[in-house]
């Protein structure tokens, strides 16, 4: 207990590495018993031969037992060698991460060493970038993973886990926050080291790669069977095991964190507010500014320098945020980086593999864009191409330009223009029959008090009975008032957003098509190299989710009908008055993609929209357009 401040801190520790140890254990006792099992059959078939062998099991009876005892051992034998193989040899599921070298971060291996010893704990084996707002320990002893590491040197290091950093850190946190927020996950080497527990995880690493065997492409049908065998009997293991593996990684975290208490605790509370800071600018700048790009095929890619920028911008519109930018005066952790701008581009372009489905690999389809191209690159073509599309689902539901005549519109020229999106989608107001007029005017005449002697017997007269109907009929009415205010306002925009649904549709699942194709031919050539231990600079498998290839993690669920409609009028109209009017595309780091008017961000356009698209209301947007000076009538230009 020599050099800790308190005994606190001591009994917390002692007491999450003992809960550890006491489940880890457990989870060995579980895989002994499955052990006890498998040779049972054989300790059996033991005892009956040695009472054979010494004339206590004699007869016909005890050797047809003999007999079978032997063959259910046989058999209980085999398949447990089989299971046992299989758990060993299973690729453990790895983290898709960016391997960052001793050489490219001195500075930042130097911290991490340091911050071990002051825990006293091992120092990590390596570090690697993931592009997450997380950190954590990741085991990679096993040989289908050591082709993927890279060793600090240091050979007391080779069996510890690889510290997994989230690139956004390294750009948002200074030097001192990252060294307080990486405390206690490098405290968690400690408990790490400890035979008992890293038996216990490598154990339940192996059960969970092999209830995966089943799904490995290439097997054969009578190896596909075993396989279903083999991942029912580790479902099995890692049912019971589960509840004791999760109380012991809560034990391995309580240890660390306890352990990480005297290092810069009032420093890591204010770096914990940096982290969900960091957390919230990262997810808008991967669904707002990130995707539209991936979607046209150009990836950013600075996207962990965007990070600073959106931050700065949430600070300076968020009161709760403001302060948070002063700090980018101090040393910012990727100064401890020696190239950042390298270690940026292969983070963001594995955020574009992991988040969208990407190629592994910059093509001619998929290219990097920088922050200063991204309006020109990304914004503009996004807003023609949507245009686009939208033109080719009118021309598909055989809308022509003269059939805005009947609408009482003028100037409509040949080309895709604006005023043709508008008149598809405009709806006139109901107009009052001339049927209705004298009625209208009787309940004025009735209204104004000419039948007030009428209303007066109405009222003496009145009837308990009769007020129950008259109740009823007013409720009724009143719900058929309510489904009429739910039904479709605008016919039109309903057919032109099923039309664009089915369009994008098609347009995504040839995408996907050729991303699973490139998918599946990478992890054939990974398999084959596999076969081959001596040959650790093969190509790495494809990586794949739960439903097929990448993307791992998609960043949006789908969209409706009337939002993809409301998306593309929004392009049109931006179109129109970039060509038409002082428009120009802009990059807001929050929101994305912005209209910039007269150099301001037009912030009004949304709502005009849904009225025209919801309602099939076009005068809020005429307004708008004519005082942006937009001429909807011009032709715009498409891609």
């Amino acid at each position: 207990m020599n050099g800790v401040t308190g005994t606190g801190s001591v009994v917390g520790e002692e007491w999450g590495a003992r809960a550890a140890r006491s489940r880890a254990l457990a989870v060995l006792r579980v895989r002994g018993r499955a052990l006890g099992l498998a040779v049972l059959p054989a300790a059996v078939a033991v005892v009956l031969y040695a009472g054979g062998a010494t004339g206590h099991f004699t007869g016909s009876g005890w050797d047809a037992a003999r007999w079978v005892v032997t063959v259910l051992a046989v058999v209980v034998l085999l398949a447990a060698t089989a299971v046992s193989l299989v758990v060993a040899r299973a690729r453990p599921a790895a983290t898709p991460t960016v391997e960052l070298s001793e050489t490219a971060a001195p500075d930042l291996y130097r911290l991490v060493r340091d911050l071990a010893d002051r825990l006293d704990v091992p120092a990590p084996a390596a570090i690697a970038l993931t592009p997450d707002c997380d950190s954590w320990l990741e085991d990679r002893t096993h040989r289908a993973h050591r082709a993927l590491r890279t060793p600090s040197g240091d050979g007391d290091a080779e069996g510890a886990p690889v510290l997994v950093l989230g690139s956004p850190f390294l750009w948002w946190m200074r030097v001192g926050e990252l060294r307080a927020v990486l405390a206690p996950v490098v405290a968690g080497t400690g408990p790490a080291a400890h035979p008992d527990i890293a038996a216990a995880r490598r154990f339940i690493r192996g059960l969970d790669a092999a209830v995966a065997v089943p799904t490995t492409p290439g097997l054969d049908p009578v190896r596909r069977l075993g396989a279903h065998g083999v991942g029912r009997i580790a479902r099995v293991l890692l049912r019971a095991c589960r509840g004791h593996a999760a109380e012991m990684e809560r034990g391995v975290a309580a240890a660390g964190s306890e352990r990480a208490q005297a290092v810069d605790y009032g420093v890591r509370i204010v770096a914990q507010e940096q982290v969900g800071l960091a957390y919230a600018g990262w997810d808008r700048l991967l669904t707002r500014v990130a995707l539209p790009a991936w979607r046209m095929g150009r990836w950013p890619a600075k996207l962990d320098a965007g990070v600073v920028s959106a931050l700065t911008e949430l600070s300076r519109r968020d009161r709760l945020a403001d302060g948070f930018s002063s700090r980018l005066g101090e040393r910012p952790a990727c100064d401890l980086l020696e190239e950042p701008g390298a270690v940026d581009e292969a983070t963001s372009l594995l955020a574009a593999r992991l988040f969208h489905g990407g190629p592994a690999a910059p093509g001619p389809d998929w290219s990097p864009v920088e922050w200063s191209q991204y309006p020109e690159e990304v914004v503009d073509r996004k807003w023609r191409t949507d245009a686009a599309r939208l033109h080719q689902v009118l021309d598909g539901l055989g809308r022509a330009d003269s059939a805005t005549a009947g609408q009482g519109v003028r100037g409509v020229t040949e080309g895709p223009t604006l005023t043709r999106v508008i008149a598809h989608l405009s709806t006139e107001p109901p107009k009052p029959t001339d049927a209705a007029a004298p009625d209208a005017a009787a309940e004025d005449a009735v209204r104004g008090g000419a039948d007030t002697d009428l209303g007066r017997d109405l009222v003496l007269t009145r009837d308990p009975d009769a007020d129950g109907d008259l109740e009823r009929g007013v409720d009724a009415d009143m719900d058929a008032d309510l489904d009429a205010d739910e039904e479709v306002f605008n016919p039109a925009a309903d057919a032109l957003a099923g039309a664009l649904s089915a369009l994008l549709a098609r347009e995504e699942a040839a995408r996907e098509a050729r991303v699973a194709a490139t998918a599946l031919s990478a992890e054939a050539a990974a398999h084959g190299a596999d076969q081959d231990d001596r040959h650790p600079g093969a190509a790495l498998p494809a990586v794949s989710g739960p439903d097929g290839p990448l993307p791992l993690f998609p960043l949006q669920p789908p969209r409706s009908g009337r939002d993809l409609l409301a998306d593309h009028v929004t392009a049109m109209v931006c179109c129109a008055a970039v060509d038409t009017a002082e428009a120009a595309p802009g990059l807001d780091w929050l929101d994305g993609p912005a209209l910039l008017v007269g150099g301001e961000r037009a912030v009004d356009l949304g709502p005009r929209v849904l009225a025209l698209v919801e309602d099939g209301d076009p005068e809020p947007l005429r307004d708008w357009l004519a005082r942006t000076g937009v001429r909807p009538e011009k032709p715009v230009r498409l891609v």
